[in-house]
Parts: structure tokens; C-alpha cells; sequence
């Protein structure tokens, strides 16, 4: 890799501009201080790729070559031995170029050479004003590249470049698959149908008038260039074999070109938290004179999969049915995983996933401003049970839909789907973030008219009309948020999904929530820091680690968002005394947040259906809302969604001063004190539970006890106990604790205080503890809110963790990281 007129340096592909420029030394860590403005103008250059390779002897027999590039990042031309072969102009597609003739033996010269976004994109916008976030570099919506690489308010200006995902060769002989479309029917068993096109290349010597024609193997013709069907004994030589593993191993196969497969006592495919995910290998060999010439192999689920949006008493309803039952969708948006793709990696994919699962999410939606993750991303939803709402890559903002444009997002969409169809973890195809809602305002992004028809155009028109071809079984959703599409209220609370954004972006406080029972919430979040050894990677200066640093606010994307955090911080706790306390505070105060709004929607499970929390992960380290920052520490955020989000949960509904917003210097200042309880069930079995409460002191005495109950909970429903007043209740030293117990063990539990957190009178818990193993065994003299394990190297991942004590004794067991340099703290400690 090398820019024109500058020296080689060594590169990897798959990779990027920036990863190889780092492996050789020759950029500064982006991430590092500010350098993140040093690295932008490496990206006013132009940079090649060049390689030479032999060619295998059996790929130079074939019918056709082809040169396929998986992911080029974005504008690029390509050439092959000195000849141009193509151009590339969109990150999000697959790229193949016919090298047949230009192809040798030896020593071929391949050579990629990228242009400047940077200059892209300023010349498209000076031609045409295109607007979007103001987050983003002018000019971003004129280039069909991740959006997020030139900024958003958690992400930075990195727009790098490069051979993104494999490159190949492809040599075709005969014919290869063209398309391999899997849909299901689910009756007593289940009915696979088979729609396999084939693409048909005629020996060198031959005519290649219809060198790309389709072979329909049904009637056993091919169409001409037309679109004709002419009969071709040829064609007779033209066969599809179908094996199929069943995920025991016991294998089937079918000859002579199946159309349907009946598969018997069918094992169901099923989120997290619902039941298993058995996968079924099928396995599609193309043959021609007897001879396999492709191979189609991939792994799917048997399940059915939709969103129901019947009309109700409250609006219309928005929820996930799977295999005929609707599931309350529990999960986080996904960002892209680094600013520098050629970064990611399986491993580090399953990890983050394998820690949503962790947090029982059982569902994961996919945003529109980043790019369609790899493969391995949709294989490991599959096999964890995250069912994945899928974005196309659209956000925040508005597009021109020119001839060349719409050409351009057409072939995008059939290269995802076709890409992407067969995986039992999708669950829709959603055409765009945000884009409906502000269209729909009049937003300032919105400069002509022909922009909203445009708008109309590619979400209502252009994606429908493309899934109808290559995958009608998926649902789609116009937008998010949507009511469904055409301008209709696309942020009702009433009807399909909404973003949220009074608490956080309105400044209005944790139970504002509670004002609303939204049928599915795709977005709502909450800020905070990442811990200190991951703001450790990014500066070595003491002095820069305070809230408002310039190198803390160059790694804060929202403007002004740092105060927000000491504005909310302000109505919970005391003014921490040093820059590791408030980290700590931030996250409480960030797992709160998100606390109230997950268990009222809960509660309220039948109406709201889904909680999908912004966001899930960091792509550079940066105080954002992500509950899993940039080098995976889990936040307090993470350990608190594997609390709420859990298959049994019990939660209070208090009112106290947190709900009423109390004044305490106006006259006539009461408020109500009281608790309601509630059990969600979100298993596919009947539960029977005992709930319990108490009343509690500072030092973690009883000082009334609410007795257990028994309390039966229909599959998949949330049952309400009834309201408890506790009139003479003194809010600052009083509190009430409550728990769920099942075969006499404690499966949820929670604190409650009325009065703000601030003001409450804690008692030193004097936190200790000793190793048993892996376990660690923490002890409290007193109510301790908020209990922190940390060890040296911040890197722990426990069974628990941010969790209230009553006193006693807590036993936590040690998923990762070593319990080395161990400490606690609490609540308590926030002074």
C-alpha cells in the first residue's frame, strides 16, 4: 500500500488505510488526545493497493473469471495487468469484475487505488447541498459509506479506506448459483421451497450473447437476453442436489433439482430466554455433465418469524411473533464495533455478543448509520438466540434519488439480502433511522420538496418492491421510528416504535417514563464515562482527567453533554470529590436512567413489547451511552439489563420524591410515599413465586415486615400486587427492600428510597470481603446501595455486580479477570 509518489509499506487484506498506517508506523494512535485531528488529512490522499500473483492452472481452465471483492471502502478502480477493470463506489456492496482474457499465468499485477473521501464528498456537496446530522462531515450523504465515519455524536472523523473484506477469484465453469432462496411453511412439519437460479457462462469458444442468462430449474429453460424462454437440450446436463443436517448430525439428501423438502418432527429455532437454537446445515451442490461446479452452503433455524401489528385498545400493536407466540423484545443498538474496521474480528464479535447474551438480551438492532456487519456477526445471533433488527444504511438525513443513485442503493439492497435472508436471527428490514420523523417535521435537513418525494421513493417504493423479489417472508418497517410509513405520526407512542429522548436529550427526570406506554421502544438512553483504565488509552496526563478537559470533551461527541451528566448527577447524589467518583456516579446514574424506563415498559408487557436500549458498544473510546465501553468493560449500565432484562423479574413502582419532583422549600410541601409491586413473567411456562418486602433502616434493620406471598404468573404476562401506603415513613433514613423468591431461592431483588438519593442518611457499610475460589464473598454492616467490585485492571466480569446489600454477606462469582488489587464501594462513598 502507498500513496501516488510516496514508498511501499507492507498491507493486509482484508484491512484498511489506518490499520496499516499504524501497524507500520506511520500515523499516531487516532484514538490518543486529540490526534484524531492529525489523522483526518491522511485521508486528503488518494492510497493504492498493489499485489502480484500466480494463477492456478484449474482456474485458468474455467468458463469465467471473475475478480470479487466482498467490501471496498468506497470510491476505487481497479486494474488487472495495467488494464482498468472496474470502478467501485458504495462500501455496502459486492463487487465482481470479469478478468477472464486479462488473467495469466504469472506474475499478475493487481492494483486498487482509493480516492479521497474527503474530496468526494466536498465536491458532491458544492454541486448539491444535500443535509444531514450535523454531527457529520458536510457532503456524507453523497457517498454510500458508513455515515458514522465522519462523525456522529458518539463517533469521531475517521473516514478510512481500504480492501475492507476478502478479495477473490472465482473461476466458473458451466454455471454457478446465482441464488439460493429458502422459504418455510409450518404446518404439523415443516415445508422447506426451494427457488434456485442459476447463472449460465458458455465455454471460452463459444458465443456469449447470453453469457449471464438465468437458468430457471423448474422447466429446465434459460432466459435469453430478452427474457425468453428457449428450449436448450444443453440445459438437460443441469442438476441441484440437496443435503440437509439435521442438528443431531443425521443427514438427508435429495436429488434431482427438489423444489419442496418436508422435514418432520421439526426442531424450532428460538430467541434467548424461549428455548433452544438448533440449526439446520443445507447444503446446495450445482452440477453440470455430473460434475459439482458450485456449492451453496449455509445454516438455518425453523421458525416463524413476523411483526404483529394488529389494531388494539390502545392504537395498534408492534411485537415480535415467533414460532406463534409474541416475545417481549429485550436487547441494545448495535454501532460498528472500531472506527477502524480492519480492527474487528470473529473473536471480538462473539465476545460482545456472547455478553449480550449474558445480559439476556434476546434481541439486537442493527443501526442505520454504520455499515451491514460480516457474516460471523448474523451466525453468532444465530446460534446465541439475538434476534436482529436490521437497518439498511440510512440515517439522519435526506438524499437525492438520481437515476445513478437509486441504481446504486438497488443493487446494495439485493447484495444484503441475498446475503443475509436465510439467517433464523432476522427479524426485519427496516429502511432507515430517524429519517421518517424528521422528513415528516419539516427539519431543517429538508431544503425541496423533491426531497421528501425522494424520501417516499426508496422507503415506501425501492425496498418494498426489492424484498417482494428476494425475501417477501422477512417483515418490513418503513422507518425507525415508524407508525407504519407515509408521514403518519411516525413517533406515536400509540403505534409501531418510537425513540424516546425527554429523559436525556429533554433534561426531564428517571420517572418521566412512567407518563408513557409506548408498544415498543427501539431507542432511549442514558450517558456515561467509560470506566479509568479504558480513559487511560486515550491520555497519560493527570490534568486531563477532569469532566471538562478539553481532551474529555474532544472524546464527547454531544455538545454540551458533559454538563448534562452533572446536571442530572445534581438530582441523585452528592458532588463527587474526585474524578473516580464521578465515573462511578455516572454509571449508577446511567443505570437508573435506563432501570425506570425498561421495568414500567415491563410492567406494562401486552402493551409495550419492546425495550431496545441505546446503545450497546463504543467504536473508540468515548463517554457515550453504550453499556459495554470500547475495550469491553462492562458498565454498571451492562450487569443492570442482565437484572431487568432477566426471564423473572420483580420491580417496584414507587412514588416518593424521584416521582413527584418535590420542592422541599415550597409550603405545603407533601408528597406521597408508596409502593406497588409487580412480577414479569417472559418464559413460555406458568411461574409460581413468592414475593416479600420490608421495611428497612439505614443500618439494613427490619423495621416491618410485608409478609410473602404466593404469586402465580401466567406464562409470558406481568401480574400487579396491590398498592401499599407507608404513610409515616421517614424518607432519609428509611427504606424498603423487595425480592422474588422460587424454590426458596432469591431470583430478583431491589432497594427503593423516597426521598432523593442525596439526602439519604447512609450508614458506612464497611464493605469487605475474602476469595473462596472463584467466588468472591462481599459483607456489609449496613444498607449498602450501588456495591462495586472492581479489581486492578477494571476488568472484571462477574456473576453481579452494582448491586444493593440489605447487610449480610453476597456471594459473586468471577466470570474474568483477575482478583487482584480488589476493591468496593458504594453509595455511601459518593461524597
Amino acid at each position: 500500500m502507498h500513496c501516488p509518489h510516496e514508498p511501499a509499506q507492507p498491507a493486509v487484506v482484508p484491512g484498511t488505510v489506518y490499520t496499516d498506517l499504524l501497524r507500520n508506523g506511520n500515523m499516531e494512535d487516532p484514538f490518543w488526545k486529540d490526534n484524531e485531528i492529525h489523522a483526518l488529512p491522511l485521508m486528503e490522499k488518494d492510497y493504492e493497493y498493489e499485489t502480484c500473483f500466480d494463477a492456478e492452472q484449474e482456474l485458468l481452465a474455467s468458463d469465467k473469471i471473475l475478480l470479487r471483492f466482498d467490501g471496498l471502502d468506497t470510491i476505487a478502480d481497479i486494474y488487472l495487468n495495467q488494464t482498468h477493470v472496474g470502478n467501485a463506489y458504495n462500501m455496502h456492496r459486492i463487487w465482481e469484475y470479469d478478468v477472464t482474457n486479462i488473467l495469466k499465468e504469472t506474475r499478475n499485477i493487481l492494483k486498487v487505488v482509493f480516492h479521497s473521501p474527503l474530496k468526494y464528498i466536498r465536491e458532491a456537496f458544492a454541486k448539491c447541498r444535500t443535509l444531514g446530522s450535523e454531527d457529520a462531515m458536510d457532503g456524507f450523504v453523497h457517498i454510500r459509506k458508513a455515515h458514522c465515519m465522519f462523525g456522529w455524536d458518539w463517533g469521531a472523523h475517521l473516514p478510512d479506506a481500504g480492501i475492507f473484506r476478502q478479495a477473490s477469484l472465482l473461476g466458473i465453469t458451466s454455471a454457478r448459483l446465482h441464488s439460493v432462496y429458502i422459504r418455510q411453511e409450518h404446518k404439523e412439519e415443516v415445508t422447506l421451497f426451494f427457488d434456485v437460479q442459476t447463472e449460465r457462462v458458455f465455454s471460452k469458444g463459444r458465443k456469449k450473447n447470453a453469457e449471464n442468462s438465468m437458468v430457471s430449474k423448474k422447466n429446465k429453460f434459460h432466459l435469453d437476453e430478452n427474457g425468453d424462454m428457449e428450449r436448450d437440450s444443453a440445459q438437460d446436463s443441469f442438476h441441484y442436489v440437496v443435503e440437509i443436517t439435521a442438528p443431531d448430525g443425521t443427514k438427508w439428501t435429495y436429488d434431482d433439482s427438489p423444489k419442496e423438502i418436508h422435514i418432520k418432527n421439526p426442531q424450532l429455532w428460538w430467541p434467548n430466554g424461549y428455548g433452544s437454537q438448533p440449526l439446520y446445515k443445507v447444503r446446495v451442490a450445482l452440477y453440470a455433465d455430473g460434475v459439482i461446479v458450485d456449492i451453496w452452503e449455509r445454516s438455518i433455524g425453523l421458525r416463524t418469524l413476523t411483526m404483529k401489528t394488529e389494531k388494539d385498545e390502545w392504537g395498534s400493536g408492534f411485537a415480535h411473533e415467533i414460532n406463534g407466540i409474541q416475545i417481549f423484545a429485550m436487547g441494545a443498538d448495535y454501532i460498528p464495533e472500531d472506527h477502524l474496521l480492519g480492527r474487528v474480528t470473529p473473536e471480538r464479535t462473539r465476545k460482545l455478543l456472547e455478553q449480550c447474551a449474558a445480559a439476556n438480551y434476546n434481541a439486537i438492532r442493527v443501526w442505520g448509520g454504520g455499515c451491514y456487519p460480516e457474516d460471523w456477526f448474523y451466525d453468532i445471533c444465530d446460534e446465541l438466540g439475538l434476534i436482529v433488527w436490521q437497518d439498511f444504511m440510512f440515517a439522519c438525513a435526506v438524499y437525492e434519488l438520481t437515476p445513478e443513485f437509486k441504481e446504486n442503493i438497488r443493487q446494495e439492497f439485493i447484495d444484503n439480502v441475498k446475503r443475509l435472508r436465510h439467517h433464523p436471527s432476522l427479524g426485519l428490514w427496516c429502511g432507515n433511522n430517524e429519517m421518517e420523523m424528521f422528513v415528516e417535521e419539516g427539519h431543517h435537513w429538508v431544503t425541496k420538496k423533491t426531497e421528501v418525494r425522494d424520501y417516499i421513493l426508496m422507503y415506501e417504493q425501492l425496498i418494498p418492491e426489492v424484498l417482494e423479489t428476494y425475501d417477501p417472508q422477512t417483515f418490513y418497517w418503513p422507518a425507525s421510528p415508524s407508525s407504519g410509513g407515509a408521514f403518519d405520526e411516525p413517533n406515536s407512542p400509540d403505534r409501531g416504535d418510537v425513540h424516546y429522548w425527554s429523559v436525556w436529550h429533554g433534561n426531564r427526570p428517571f420517572s418521566e417514563y412512567r407518563k408513557y406506554f409506548f408498544r415498543y421502544a427501539s431507542e432511549f438512553g442514558f450517558q456515561s464515562l467509560p470506566a479509568k483504565k479504558t480513559l487511560e488509552t486515550i491520555t497519560d496526563d493527570p490534568r486531563d482527567m477532569n469532566l471538562f478537559s478539553y481532551v474529555m470533551e474532544k472524546h464527547q461527541r454531544q455538545y454540551g453533554a458533559n454538563g448534562k451528566i452533572m446536571n442530572y448527577l445534581q438530582q441523585m447524589y452528592l458532588y463527587p470529590s474526585d474524578f473516580d467518583t464521578l465515573i462511578y456516579a455516572s454509571q449508577l446514574l446511567q443505570a437508573d436512567a435506563i432501570r425506570y424506563g425498561v421495568e414500567h415498559f415491563r410492567r406494562n408487557r401486552g402493551r409495550c413489547m419492546g425495550a431496545i436500549v441505546w446503545q450497546l458498544n463504543d467504536c473508540w473510546p468515548v463517554i457515550s451511552w453504550s453499556s459495554i465501553d470500547y475495550c469491553g468493560r462492562w458498565k454498571a449500565l451492562h450487569y443492570a439489563e442482565k437484572r431487568f432484562f432477566a426471564p423473572l423479574l420483580v420491580s417496584c413502582q414507587e412514588e416518593g420524591m424521584m416521582t413527584q419532583e418535590a420542592d422541599m422549600n415550597r409550603e405545603h410541601f407533601t408528597f406521597e410515599t408508596s409502593i406497588r409491586l409487580n412480577a414479569a413473567n417472559e418464559t413460555r411456562a406458568d411461574q409460581q413465586v413468592e414475593i416479600f418486602w420490608e421495611v428497612r433502616n439505614a443500618k439494613a434493620e427490619i423495621l416491618r415486615n410485608g409478609g410473602t406471598r404466593q404469586v402465580h404468573i401466567p406464562a409470558l404476562t406481568s401480574v400487579w400486587l396491590e398498592k401499599v401506603m407507608l404513610t409515616n415513613l421517614d424518607v432519609f433514613s428509611e427504606y424498603v427492600s423487595y425480592g422474588m423468591k422460587q424454590d426458596g431461592t432469591v431470583i430478583s431483588e431491589g432497594t427503593v428510597i423516597f426521598s432523593y438519593p442525596k439526602y439519604f442518611r447512609y450508614e458506612n457499610p464497611h464493605l469487605s470481603y475474602h476469595l473462596e475460589g472463584d467466588e468472591i464473598l462481599v459483607s456489609a454492616a449496613a444498607y449498602a446501595k450501588g456495591v462495586e467490585i472492581q479489581n486492578e485492571q477494571e476488568d472484571f466480569i462477574l456473576s453481579d455486580n452494582y448491586f444493593d446489600m440489605n447487610g449480610g454477606e453476597k456471594r459473586v462469582k468471577i466470570i474474568s479477570g483477575e482478583a487482584k488489587g480488589v476493591r468496593l464501594r458504594s453509595v455511601y462513598d459518593i461524597r
